[in-house]
């Protein structure tokens, strides 16, 4: 893979090996002459609406606070040290969502979203860190960060945010727009802003073991097959009418060893659980959508794009789609792959789609997760 100013000249191979999960890495100028997506007022209309998850945060007469969108009265633009953080921005414009694409050298499965973050002069969330890794892009004015390799990882307690309560800083970095700064999980960072600026953060899933595990047994619930009933043909008097006896313990422990789980039901759970859109996710469908004859006849003519809220993996003979899976015939297998690599499908490829593929197709371009292109 060739080189990318994106990582400071570095190939994806060779940032992933020195850099990934290992240490900090500054890259001046990664987008030369990188310019805000959003207007500052853009940016606020976003932060306005129902279906997009913000923070504003303040921290006014030393005092931090925090206020979840939407957001319709903003303090004053000349008012000093006040952040609003717009999460998912990627969700809802095209520009967002194809500077995100540029990080998909990290698979999707861990590729999360795009957020905005505006301040004013001065303004900041306080030192934190965050337990995945993350890509902090200068977009607009400039940001003061200093961050530290420090294991006291201890917050202030009672708190709206988490700021951690001894932050000692080993280094410290002006960006400039186009400018990125690289951080690994837990490493404690603290960015104040000189004058207006915003910040775009490319953020990465890394879900905890407990949630994964909790999550995991919801959907084994679904699929466990124990026939049969509770009985106790040879019981005995008890003696000691509440305590559970040793027998029925025997039986049903038995019984719940019977219990089993495969990879191909880790892969499939994976598949559902990482492509299952956020709650506050919605689909725009069509207003008049085509009749499965005159979609498919388009789709051969125009190629087809997955909407940017879809999410949409694969492993195996299984597809997952924003929280749903399938297995697929070879023949599909291999296109539906492409389309959920490429994104998109040439009327070429569309072409070569069997019939159930182009139901599946039509399907989820009349529920808003894909379109003609």
């Amino acid at each position: 893979m060739k080189t990318n100013s994106l990582l400071g000249g570095m190939t994806p191979q060779q940032f992933l090996r020195d850099y990934w999960h290992k240490k900090p890495l500054l890259i001046r100028q990664a987008i030369p002459g990188f310019q805000p997506i959003l207007s500052r007022d853009a940016l606020c209309s976003l932060a306005s609406r129902d279906d997009v998850e913000t923070r504003l945060i303040t921290h006014f007469k030393n005092k931090w606070q925090m206020q979840n969108g939407p957001v319709q009265d903003l303090p004053s633009f000349a008012q000093k040290e006040w952040t609003m953080l717009v999460q998912g921005v990627n969700l809802h414009d095209d520009a967002a969502d194809a500077l995100l694409q540029q990080f998909r050298f990290i698979p999707d499965a861990r590729l999360d979203d795009l957020m905005i973050s505006y301040a004013t002069d001065g303004g900041g969330v306080g030192p934190h860190f965050d337990s995945y890794d993350v890509f902090l892009l200068q977009a607009h004015g400039r940001r003061r960060w200093r961050i530290s390799s420090q294991k006291d990882l201890s917050l202030h307690e009672g708190m709206p945010l988490k700021i951690l309560k001894n932050f000692r800083a080993d280094d410290e970095y002006v960006l400039e727009p186009g400018d990125m700064l690289y951080l690994p999980p837990h490493y404690a960072h603290d960015g104040i802003a000189e004058g207006e600026c915003m910040t775009y953060s490319i953020g990465f899933r890394a879900p905890s073991y407990q949630e994964l595990g909790e999550a995991f047994l919801q959907f084994m619930a679904d699929s466990i097959d124990l026939p049969g009933r509770y009985a106790d043909a040879g019981l005995a008097v008890s003696r000691r009418p509440a305590e559970i006896g040793n027998a029925m313990l025997e039986q049903v422990a038995l019984e719940m060893e019977k219990v089993r789980f495969t990879k191909e039901d880790i892969a499939v759970f994976l598949g559902e659980y990482l492509s299952e859109p956020k709650p506050n996710v919605f689909y725009d469908r069509p207003a008049r959508p085509l009749p499965p004859s005159r979609f498919s006849a388009g789709a051969e003519k125009r190629g087809i794009k997955l909407s940017r809220k879809t999410r949409m993996l694969y492993k195996g003979k299984y597809i997952f789609i924003n929280g749903e899976s399938f297995a697929a015939g070879a023949s599909d297998r291999k296109l539906l792959a492409l389309l959920a690599d490429a994104r998109k499908l040439e009327g070429s490829q569309v072409m070569e789609a069997s019939e159930d593929m182009r139901e599946a197709l039509h399907l989820w371009y009349t529920d808003g997760w894909l379109t003609l292109w």
